[in-house]
């Protein structure tokens, strides 16, 4: 009797593990998707309140039923709709994901638990694939995004259609442009701002090269080396094509050793090494140079940074495999086919329509917003979202304070953009994790330092010396070749 009491523990259990495990697998647990009476299929859509600590839960049922019934006589779909503190929202999906309570819900590659990397690896996110073909979705985002967002030539994620390309500038605070008579066409490469550099200290400017705390490496070598794991230690050479060990050229060598000569000549302020400067330091006359992530919009700098700057463009902007996930919509694997289907018609439809998306983006116009002079002016009290988090950036009405051409400049970005060489690949980093994080401790102990200038430059030789050995130490080599074979092998297959 005691033996039958264990196995019947033990078959329990193990079915227990199967449920939570069959919810975060590929296979349609559920017995069917739930249908209306007139046969429309409910979908359960949650996001997070970006804008707002908490949601109002009859606004969003207003916002719910107000979809609704614009959507009816459109598609066959009705929405089931849940906005969660966004604090509290990874833990609560990756929960409702295991419990199969979700179907359609809003992610990014920067999401922790439900991160696109995590959701793929653990089989939470529903493959797509077929479903997109033919469907008015597939035909809302250009092939490029649909490429390099996918993993393993499969879709799992619908990004939300904005800049879809990473590329760097030089950011010039123009009151110092103007003083000194700064000819920023001269400006091709990192070290032709070394002049400016000197005309901001004799000034008098606490940190002539604002680092914002951040490797320049990852940055002003993006034309030259395509990152593949999310660090730049290791990248691909645009130019052959190959893994390389980027800290171990000469012209990281190069760079560090300008980096270190411009520390001593007190271009660059300790605080960027400590990561204890001002965190409005942007906001003041403290800097004279830094760097700015490149937009379709760079003139929204200097109302961001409350004075008026110059950039120069220093990189290509690349489509890459994670510049289209910062903001991205996935289905629970665990969903019907049914239900799958009816969120692929939704998105398409989000993605189409100006109405739609105005509904879903700013809520109910007079509750929610009002428009004034074709802008959204936003009350911001019971509903608020952004256009990056919620649709397509063409069919959405544009906010107060945009600019009018706002939807060109992005198409005309996405445009420019270039395909990099590595769009789609993705370093599966499972069988590295443990020498990944040994790395990492000694990268930042050495790499940051030496990456701002923090070493004399008569020191430098050498500690790079003790950074490489440390490096092997910990592993590196296991790692480097893990990036290599993972790559070549993908390289083979395109």
């Amino acid at each position: 009797m005691k033996k039958n009491n264990q196995m019947i523990g033990l078959l329990s259990m193990i079915g227990a593990l199967s449920l939570v495990l069959g919810a975060c697998g590929g296979g349609g647990s559920k017995a069917g998707a739930k249908t209306t009476e007139d046969g429309k299929t409910i979908i359960k859509v949650v996001r997070p309140t970006q804008n707002m600590a908490s949601a109002d839960s009859k606004q969003v049922k207003a916002v719910q039923d107000a979809i609704n019934d614009y959507i009816k006589d459109k598609i066959d779909v009705q929405l089931d709709y849940e906005e969660m503190p966004a604090g509290e929202y990874s833990n609560k999906v990756n929960l409702s994901l295991a419990n199969g309570e979700i179907d359609l819900f809003w992610t990014a590659n920067w999401m922790g638990a439900i991160s696109t990397d995590d959701l793929v690896q653990n089989n939470g996110a529903y493959d797509i694939t077929e479903i997109l073909k033919g469907s008015q979705l597939e035909e809302r985002l250009p092939a490029d995004v649909w490429e390099a967002s996918s993993y393993n030539g499969k879709n799992y994620f619908v990004p939300v259609y904005k800049e879809i390309a990473e590329g760097y500038s030089l950011m010039f605070r123009k009151e110092l442009v103007d003083q000194f008579g700064w000819d920023l066409s001269t400006v091709k490469e990192l070290k032709d701002i070394e002049p400016m550099l000197a005309d901001s200290k004799a000034a008098g400017i606490k940190a002539p090269l604002l680092t914002q705390a951040t490797p320049f490496a990852y940055k002003f070598f993006l034309d030259d080396y395509a990152w593949i794991t999310g660090n730049d230690y290791i990248g691909v050479d645009r130019e052959k094509n190959e893994v390389v060990e980027v800290i171990k050229t000469d012209e990281y060598v190069e760079y560090i050793k300008m980096m270190s000569d411009w520390g001593e000549k007190g271009y660059i302020q300790e605080g960027d090494i400590t990561n204890t400067n001002p965190t409005d330091s942007l906001n003041t006359d403290f800097w004279g140079i830094s760097w700015w992530t490149d937009v379709p919009n760079n003139a929204s700098a200097s109302s961001r940074y409350q004075q008026e700057v110059e950039m120069v463009h220093m990189t290509k902007n690349y489509v890459d495999s994670n510049t289209t996930l910062g903001s991205t919509y996935a289905i629970a694997s665990n969903t019907t086919e049914e239900a799958a289907k009816a969120s692929v018609d939704f998105l398409g439809l989000l993605y189409s329509d100006e109405t739609l998306a105005n509904l879903f983006t700013y809520g109910i116009e007079g509750e929610d917003y009002d428009m004034v002079d074709g802008f959204i002016v936003k009350k911001g009290e019971k509903y608020d979202h952004s256009a990056w988090e919620s649709t397509n950036v063409e069919f959405v009405a544009l906010e107060e304070g945009e600019p009018a051409n706002k939807v060109e400049l992005y198409q005309e970005f996405n445009k420019n953009a270039e395909k990099s060489i590595t769009a789609g690949f993705r370093f599966d980093a499972s069988n590295s994790s443990a020498v990944i994080s040994a790395v990492n401790n000694v990268v930042a102990k050495y790499g940051f330092v030496l990456q701002s200038g923090g070493y004399p430059q008569a020191d430098v030789d050498k500690v790079l010396e003790e950074y490489y050995s440390a490096l092997d130490e910990a592993g590196y080599q296991e790692l480097v070749k893990d990036v290599t074979d993972q790559y070549n092998a993908w390289k083979t297959k395109q």
